[in-house]
């Protein structure tokens, strides 16, 4: 059970949205509600509240504030369709601390819905932090889709596949891509995505309700490097090609338009467009990860993206 100090500060967190919605934002109760999806009568108590505990004064006094303002602007600035900015510890900026709560958030919002819905997910650290972060819930009417495998050449795999922790936590039908992160050559790769099982899934991925990906840096330290699904050489080849970042392993430029040849001509996970009529949310922070998010932002590749302060505000003075 939570503890009822942090029921308290979820709440005020609640209010000092709906505050800022209603008081700089010019939102109406309904608004309100609609977006933080509480009823209008929630909506009218939380604004109530805000005002009560002082946090509405000349300006909003509460950190999550600063965070809106950044949201409302990284939204206008590259056209996202959302944006969520959790605060950045000052004595460690680009930590990612709060981006799996935030992102566990944004998923369970979408998980509670009684429709069904197609929910496509991509691999990665942030991710699987974040799906640790989900209450177990039972979600039987949702299809759980992984948009790439996570097998070498050798048959190993990556400790951070999100599908399975998934549907474990969430009760929900689950499509797993049974195919390594790269095929051995682009002829295998068609023909690896001719089979019925994973034509099936390349299908169920492409009509996702919403798809929540990682973003990942082209350097040293790069996902793709560290967890061996490429060697040096392969690595330097992409960056002399000026590759900035990669989403389920598709290698990008810092315009977000995908590297021709190389190891983009052998991956098999399911195809990477600019999410012009999908809802694509990247999670991601980081000050490694600055030209990488702005790639997939400017390329139009995420309509959505869950970051922090620090990196928010490298984004956009970039």
């Amino acid at each position: 059970m939570a503890a009822k100090t942090d029921i308290d500060a979820t709440r005020l967190d609640d209010a000092a949205r709906a505050g800022w919605l209603y008081y700089v934002a010019g939102n109406t109760q309904d608004e309100i509600a609609r977006k933080l999806g509480v009823s209008r009568q929630s909506a009218q108590r939380l604004v109530s509240l805000a005002v009560s505990e002082r946090l509405i004064k000349v300006r909003l006094d509460h950190p999550i504030a600063r965070c809106m303002e950044l949201a409302a602007r990284m939204k206008e600035h590259f056209g996202l369709e959302m944006c969520e900015i959790v605060p950045s510890d000052p004595a460690d900026p680009y930590s990612i601390v709060g981006l799996a709560q935030a992102a566990a958030a944004e998923m369970e919002r979408h998980l509670k819905c009684p429709d069904p819905k197609i929910i496509a997910f991509g691999t990665g650290r942030t991710l699987r932090a974040s799906v640790e972060q989900l209450p177990l819930m039972d979600c039987p009417q949702h299809k759980i889709v992984s948009l790439l495998g996570n097998m070498n050449f050798d048959g190993s795999a990556s400790a951070y596949n999100v599908i399975i922790r998934m549907a474990d936590r969430v009760n929900a039908t689950h499509y797993p891509m049974p195919l390594p992160v790269f095929a051995r050559s682009t002829e295998e790769r068609t023909l690896l995505h001719g089979l019925e099982p994973v034509h099936n899934i390349l299908e169920l991925s492409a009509k996702a309700d919403v798809t929540f990906v990682g973003v990942g840096n082209m350097d040293e330290t790069a996902p793709l490097y560290v967890d061996g699904f490429i060697n040096l050489s392969e690595l330097n080849d992409l960056t002399a090609a000026g590759a900035v970042g990669e989403i389920t392993s598709w290698v990008y430029d810092r315009n977000g338009q995908l590297i021709e040849g190389l190891t983009n001509s052998r991956v098999a996970s399911a195809p990477l467009e600019p999410a012009t009529s999908r809802t694509v949310i990247g999670i991601a922070a980081g000050e490694g990860k600055v030209g990488a998010i702005g790639g997939a932002l400017r390329g139009r590749l995420l309509s959505g993206l869950i970051t922090n302060e620090a990196t928010a505000e490298s984004l956009l003075a970039g």
